[in-house]
């Protein structure tokens, strides 16, 4: 679990790395259901957005009771898994995640996330390791974004140039099996990879249960938006209960 000072960490600067990282053997079985999936569905080299509709092995990471317990320390004992992605960047063209803040693509009322993102290789510069500007999430508000058109970006929305300082972002340098845990409101990206070496990294969505999962909001920013549409992601109980009494757990695949 966090100690005390990490979770202040998370607190202060919206993102902290613990002291923890899977097994060479957990690695193994997400890289080879990744393999499988891409064998499947090759039109998600770059970036999967619903691994557990097309995969639900993949809970099994997400059940990891050590990635629960620190996921509670930080949004609540009451927390349910909304989604599960796959950025995978490979070797020499792997695409470029523009800056964004993750709550621009949620559709989650009132806004509170806590993402963990699983480095599935080594994680450098080199290769587009995530990048954030630490205390960026303390005001608690999106910032202006705008549409990329472009194809060699994952995500098609980004932050208004004006509305950050990339001078002031630290790279998450990562071995293979560690995690960072970081807010919904934290300014963040990513480079390309033009390295030798592939970055791929999986990324769990908790969600406290004090926040609405709103199907009707997801519909909306998918229609106005054009961003990927989350009305039929299946919401997993993970630990507690639905304090909102509104969110909707039915399987949907």
């Amino acid at each position: 679990m966090l100690n005390e000072q990490q979770v202040a960490t998370y607190q202060e600067n919206g993102y902290v790395v613990p002291d923890f990282r899977l097994t060479s053997d957990e690695l193994t079985e997400i890289r080879s259901a990744h393999d499988r999936l891409l064998a499947k569905h090759p039109e998600f080299r770059d970036y999967c957005p619903n691994l557990l509709a097309l995969d639900p092995g993949f809970l099994t990471t997400a059940r990891h009771p050590e990635i629960l317990d620190m996921v509670g320390q930080v949004i609540g004992p009451d927390f349910a898994l909304w989604n599960s992605s796959f950025f995978a960047k490979p070797q020499k063209n792997g695409k470029r995640t523009p800056w964004h803040q993750d709550g621009e693509y949620w559709p989650i009322r009132p806004l509170a996330t806590c993402t963990v993102w699983i480095a599935v290789d080594d994680a450098t510069p080199e290769n587009g390791c995530l990048r954030v500007i630490s205390g960026s999430h303390k005001d608690s508000s999106l910032k202006q974004h705008r549409t990329v058109d472009a194809d060699d970006v994952t995500l098609h929305q980004e932050l208004m140039p004006d509305q950050y300082n990339e001078g002031d972002a630290v790279d998450l340098v990562l071995e293979a099996g560690q995690i960072s845990l970081h807010d919904v409101f934290i300014l963040h990206g990513s480079e390309a990879n033009t390295s030798a070496k592939a970055r791929r990294g999986m990324t769990l969505r908790f969600m406290p249960t004090t926040s609405v999962f709103d199907r009707d909001r997801a519909r909306e920013m998918h229609e106005t938006m054009g961003i990927v549409d989350h009305s039929h992601r299946t919401l997993y109980l993970m630990r507690g209960s639905d304090r909102s009494g509104e969110n909707d757990f039915r399987m949907r695949m």
